[in-house]
């Protein structure tokens, strides 16, 4: 078998075989195939697609590529849920102690922030002491006692998938659904959990723009799932305004525990509600009618907050400053960003806010950049306000002065504003599954 010979059969529009894909990922993760190679492997792919076969063969041998997690030390069905990134999405910290506090177990492995999107890990690390890196007993042991824990993502997770994505990130191929739903599932599959549910993001804040492409990779992921025995089920969600009023570490988590607490913005308290609710239905607890009501009992009297705080102190995290928020990374500077006219805001790009976010601070700029857990921004108005000039739309939180005028220049670029309202768009787009599809 020769990789030139697999080259020309994709690129001719061939199917590639589960043994072809095996050596083509067996040999370049053991660098036998060189980079040159692999990246006209994935312009073939990237150009000529792969079936549904293809996608899943090429899935398991990522996830085969290095450790595979053996969960079954936890007692139960252990679930999982993975967002494909968006501007202020905390729902890992608020539905993992939901999940957890219903009976349900949650053994989640999160990544850090990427690009304009912040990262699950980076929020919790702002709880002084909290550890996302620790052995695999302990993690098994945590979960087993609580019902949740979160831990960062071991590098010998399917290290095929990270020489992959670091060719694809400079070969023009990220943009390939086959390529980005092998890398999300290899990821999930190698994590062991048993039940997997999928939040794709859609819109101007997510990295699927249009949701006809964020349907196709949900289909796609739901479709691997199907193909390596894991129940999995999609939602597409709107990514086109940040979720919730923060975006940025420390405010993320202040705004976690509020909804943990029983309170919180409308919008994430009810995504967060209805991820939990299809997490405990994935668990088999009852029916989903049951579950939301699982979902909205643990919220409102105070047992997923409970868990929450069962979960930071077993994980090392300094459970006293969860009841003092205002000491929690207070921030040195603040501003105020005021409307600029009169109207309606009538669209934000999500990017652009989370871009914002990043120059406070909240995120890095290189691999070594060091996060300010106290930068980001309060959303006080969002799309469909109506704001007079001279409103308060936002403030922005940081340590450091010199980033405020930056910061402030490209969230106004973010804002449209108008005479009319605009049309609002539901949360939840669609729901893809084995069983059903439902596009709203």
């Amino acid at each position: 078998m020769r990789m030139l010979d697999l080259i020309e059969k994709k690129r001719d529009g061939g199917v590639l075989t589960p043994e072809e894909i095996n050596f083509i990922i067996r040999r370049y993760v053991s660098g036998a195939i060189p980079d040159y190679q692999m990246s006209a492997m994935l312009m073939a792919i990237f150009f000529q697609g792969m079936l549904a076969s293809e996608t899943a063969a090429l899935t398991q041998a990522m996830a085969q590529s290095g450790d595979q997690v053996d969960l079954s030390p936890i007692q139960g069905i252990k679930v999982d849920k993975h967002s494909t990134g968006g501007v202020g999405d905390k729902t890992t910290l608020i539905i993992a102690p939901m999940v957890a506090a219903a009976g349900g177990k949650i053994a989640k492995m999160s990544g850090r922030g990427l690009g304009h999107t912040g990262g699950t890990i980076d929020k919790l690390e702002s709880i002084p002491g909290f550890q996302t890196s620790m052995t695999r007993e302990q993690f098994f042991r945590i979960v087993n006692e609580n019902g949740a824990a979160i831990i960062g993502q071991s590098g010998s997770i399917a290290p095929a998938d990270k020489k992959l994505y670091a060719l694809r990130d400079v070969t023009g191929t990220i943009n390939s659904i086959p390529l980005i739903a092998s890398s999300i599932m290899s990821k999930k599959l190698a994590s062991g959990s048993d039940r997997i549910l999928l939040d794709v993001k859609t819109g101007n804040g997510a990295f699927m723009k249009t949701l006809p492409d964020a349907v196709a990779l949900a289909r796609t992921m739901v479709a691997i799932g199907r193909h390596s025995g894991r129940k999995t089920i999609a939602l597409v969600t709107n990514m086109d305004v940040p979720l919730g009023n923060c975006i940025g570490n420390a405010l993320e988590v202040k705004e976690a525990i509020s909804v943990l607490q029983g309170h919180g913005p409308r919008d994430l308290r009810g995504i967060c509600i209805l991820l939990a609710s299809y997490l405990l239905y994935l668990s088999e607890k009852g029916s989903m009618d049951d579950c939301r009501r699982m979902a909205e009992q643990v919220l409102s009297d105070g047992s997923a907050f409970s868990s929450f705080q069962n979960m930071v102190a077993a994980q090392g995290g300094d459970v006293s400053v969860l009841d003092d928020l205002d000491t929690f990374h207070p921030s040195a500077y603040q501003t105020p960003v005021c409307a600029p006219t009169d109207g309606y805001l009538t669209e934000m790009d999500t990017q652009g806010c989370g871009v914002a976010s990043s120059l406070l601070g909240a995120g890095r700029e290189t691999k070594e950049s060091r996060l300010d857990y106290s930068a980001g921004i309060f959303l006080k108005k969002k799309t469909g306000d109506f704001v007079h000039r001279g409103d308060v739309i936002a403030v922005l939180h940081t340590s450091r002065e010199e980033t405020l005028k930056p910061a402030r220049d490209r969230f106004l670029q973010a804002l449209t504003f108008g005479a009319s309202a605009p049309l609002q768009k539901p949360l939840v787009l669609a729901q893809i599954s084995d069983e059903s599809e439902d596009c709203l």
